[in-house]
């Protein structure tokens, strides 16, 4: 079941009940409780040496609650996962999947409403400007959370084939599932309907979860000194008569999340899923690498007039123009350009600016590409085709014309960005608080479902083996292994977007020898779109 959290009412009756064991430790704790009974009618900030039982001065400090008359401590969550976003809500769907994890009561903090609504999106409406592009893999991963069966119902596009190429006309590459005996290369799916598939699916789970429609503003971690370990010794041994204080002694184990809200909540593990500007990576502490593209992403929604089952991606002098299915006759834009240049197109009429995407995807700024007799030659080298490379024997096509904008245009500033670490003390981060990456071959997201995927993943290991939670040990095998899995994919893409960013004459004729490699070497392409797909490695012949 799915729980949305409000504010805790007061616990003055439990105040009250209390007196006598508070009267009997005052002479052990009076500089601290002093200190708060000043003032207790708003939030209390409790610093990193401070000693828990100062938490039974404030209901929204200590978590107590009552029900019936009976007084009781509300449970901490093993996992808070900052972020309601699809890879945060990936992650939670993942951990209610396992059998091992499916009991870890956690919490997803985000302000945003819709989280606590269920509905399906309409097929026939037009759809929206923000879209992902999904590979196999993914597909696979949201399956065995059970959250493909809902995509299934709304709106999505398989496409298998793909045609890549630049404004030079030197070369192209014709890319199809057939190459590599698959019936798609992936498929282009809005993020709310990504999220709401998520969401029912966390919603039919038995699992224990809460979302709690806030934000967060602050967070505090326990000391690591041996002096605060000492004292949390000293505390325990005075109280082993009361299980509440054996449970307030033990929140001094977890990180304390403020909320804007007025909550403070406990958790066992911190879980930064809030995007490239992750207030939780800056509230740990964690540095990042990356530099701005001095570029902006421009999308939207455009309609064709017969439906289009292949994704296209021209390279421009200001950056890569990509055409991708969404179902019936509608295609996603994302167009890279300069920041003035966004401006400039999202200010356009529709008339202009469905003009100047046709003269992107087509005849503008060089002529097509026209096969050769070198290409012919290559084509019959024995030691060049493979079986089943049936895309290498195609030639090049004009992408569908657009006639009409259908939904609003936005842009967005491009930027590389990597955290220097994934997990540091009880703080794990995933998606693109972790790394964002340039969206010119839509693995963006991806990226971010295979973090979830294997913390979640690496989670069930540990308690399988009987690791803490927040075991720095266990986080880092996650870290190692998402990053051997981003770095190259980070860094193909930052060399795709510099090398395609000059307009040189012999840099134009290396990318035209790339184009014209890629498109007949066979193992080289089946290499090629196995890494795209997220079913190899590393992007050469591993």
């Amino acid at each position: 079941m799915l729980r949305i959290a409000g504010r805790r009412l007061s616990v003055l009756s439990w105040r009250q009940t209390r007196a006598t064991s508070l009267l009997l430790l005052r002479n052990s704790i009076h500089d601290v409780v002093d200190s708060k009974e000043q003032d207790h009618h708003g939030p209390l900030k409790v610093n990193l040496g401070e000693d828990p039982l100062s938490l039974l001065k404030s209901d929204e400090e200590h978590g107590h609650e009552e029900k019936g008359g009976v007084t009781k401590m509300s449970k901490p969550y093993d996992v808070t996962i900052i972020g309601g976003g699809m890879v945060g809500l990936a992650l939670a769907c993942a951990l209610s999947s396992k059998p091992l994890t499916k009991h870890l009561n956690v919490a997803i903090v985000d302000p945003n409403s819709a989280l606590g609504m269920r509905n399906y999106y309409n097929k026939n409406e037009i759809p929206g400007s923000r879209v992902s592009t999904v590979t196999p893999a993914t597909i696979s991963f949201f399956k065995d959370i059970g959250a493909w069966e809902h995509v299934q119902q709304q709106r999505h596009a398989f496409f298998d084939q793909m045609q890549v190429w630049d404004y030079t006309g030197l070369g192209y590459t014709r890319y199809s599932a057939k190459d590599v005996g698959k019936e798609y290369l992936g498929c282009v799916v809005e993020n709310k309907v990504l999220c709401n598939s998520l969401l029912q699916s966390l919603q039919e789970s038995d699992s224990k979860k809460t979302i709690i429609p806030t934000k967060l503003t602050s967070m505090t971690f326990p000391p690591k000194s041996p002096f605060a370990s000492n004292a949390r010794t000293m505390d325990k041994s005075r109280l082993t008569d009361s299980d509440e204080s054996e449970e307030l002694i033990h929140l001094k184990r977890l990180a304390k999340l403020e909320l804007s809200d007025g909550q403070k909540i406990y958790s066992k593990l911190v879980v930064g899923a809030d995007g490239a500007k992750s207030r939780v990576r800056e509230m740990a502490g964690i540095k990042t690498t990356g530099w701005n593209y001095a570029q902006s992403g421009v999308i939207c929604t455009v309609e064709h007039s017969m439906e289009n089952h292949c994704a296209w991606q021209r390279f421009l002098p200001s950056g890569p123009i990509a055409l991708l299915p969404i179902g019936d006759r509608f295609s996603n834009i994302v167009w890279t350009m300069s920041s003035d240049e966004s401006n400039r197109h999202k200010m356009m009429s529709e008339d202009d600016f469905v003009k100047a995407v046709n003269y992107a995807l087509d005849h503008g700024y060089g002529p097509h590409p026209q096969s050769s007799s070198l290409d012919r030659f290559i084509e019959n080298l024995p030691w060049v085709n493979g079986p089943g490379t049936l895309s290498t024997r195609e030639s090049f096509q004009v992408p569908p014309r657009v006639i009409n904008v259908v939904s609003e245009r936005m842009a967005f500033p491009l930027s590389l960005m990597h955290a220097h670490d994934y997990a540091s003390g009880q703080v794990v981060l995933v998606g693109d608080a972790a790394h964002a990456v340039h969206p010119l071959a839509g693995q963006g997201v991806n990226l971010g479902f295979g973090d979830a995927s294997t913390l979640a993943k690496v989670i069930a290991e540990g308690l399988s083996v009987g690791a803490d939670l927040s075991d720095l040990a266990l986080l880092k095998k996650y870290e190692n292994e998402r990053k051997a899995a981003n770095i190259p994919m980070m860094a193909m893409l930052d060399g795709f977007q510099k090398a395609y960013s000059v307009d040189f004459g012999p840099i134009n004729l290396l990318r035209a020898a790339a184009f014209r490699g890629a498109q007949y070497i066979a193992p080289l392409k089946k290499s090629i779109i196995s890494y795209a797909m997220g079913e190899q490695k590393l992007p050469l012949f591993s």
